[in-house]
């Protein structure tokens, strides 16, 4: 892919419009679900499945959940390169540049900074909003994950994909956009007010996962920060793979011995 002579690395050297970035990532990541789970949903019918056999595949069959994410994050990236490529730009305009030695060390060094900010706003907001359940589970559509396939599977999902897809749509394109006419405190707080909204649906039918979306908000500005300091994505994509690592442990691992 050839590169612009405006390709940067540093936010808000985008050449579109903040607005249009906006509009276009948020459709980018409704649509790609939609049109993943469209996607999926063909193999049950190819199958000839009963509604409550194709319902049950979707909701806990491990290779379903691999396939909608994988075919999600897939369309939502592929739509950005998309975009880039129309206007003959490269993705280090986005803050996608070679890694440098010094990124996942970043990456590693914010990982307890994010859990400091973290556990101190959860405790200040319980303390305030005493109804807020901290206890509220995610659901992540991984519900009965057993062998070393299902487990490969998971951790792809989980750890790999969205980490790479989130932050090359929201720390890389959304916030580039917003930072080409905002400082960088309103440009990270809408960034992470939209970031924790996709969250809040997590809850499933306990309602919306306000934990999550705190704690996504929080993840958020120190992803940011790590955005503008590195002038790259790899130190956040790092960050975000360990956090959502240590997930995936805790859940996949230890609760599950």
């Amino acid at each position: 892919m050839s590169n612009a002579s405006s390709d940067s690395s540093q936010p808000g050297s985008v050449p579109w419009s903040p607005w249009l970035g906006v509009v276009f990532v948020v459709l980018v990541y409704y649509v790609s679900q939609l049109l993943s789970g469209a996607v999926v949903s063909i193999y049950p019918g190819l199958r000839h499945w009963s509604p409550n056999q194709a319902t049950n595949w979707l909701n806990n069959s491990v290779g379903a959940q691999f396939a909608y994410i994988l075919i999600a994050e897939a369309l939502a990236v592929g739509a950005i390169y998309w975009f880039l490529r129309r206007r003959r730009l490269g993705l280090s305009v986005i803050g996608l540049r070679r890694p440098k030695l010094s990124d996942p060390v970043y990456g590693l060094i914010a990982l307890p900074v994010y859990f400091f900010f973290l556990l101190a706003v959860v405790g200040i907001i319980s303390r305030y909003v005493p109804g807020l359940n901290i206890n509220q589970q995610q659901q992540i559509g991984f519900n009965d994950v057993h062998g070393a396939v299902q487990l490969s599977l998971t951790f792809i999902s989980l750890v790999i994909l969205p980490p790479l897809a989130e932050e090359i749509m929201m720390r890389g394109f959304l916030y580039g956009s917003l930072r080409k006419v905002m400082r960088v405190v309103p440009a990270a707080l809408i960034t992470s007010g939209l970031f924790a909204a996709a969250h809040l649906p997590e809850g499933g039918a306990a309602g919306p996962l306000y934990i999550a979306a705190i704690d996504t908000f929080i993840l958020s500005l120190v992803l940011v920060y790590l955005r503008e300091k590195t002038g790259g994505l790899w130190a956040s994509i790092t960050l975000h793979a360990l956090k959502n690592g240590i997930a995936f442990v805790a859940l996949f691992v230890i609760h599950a011995r």
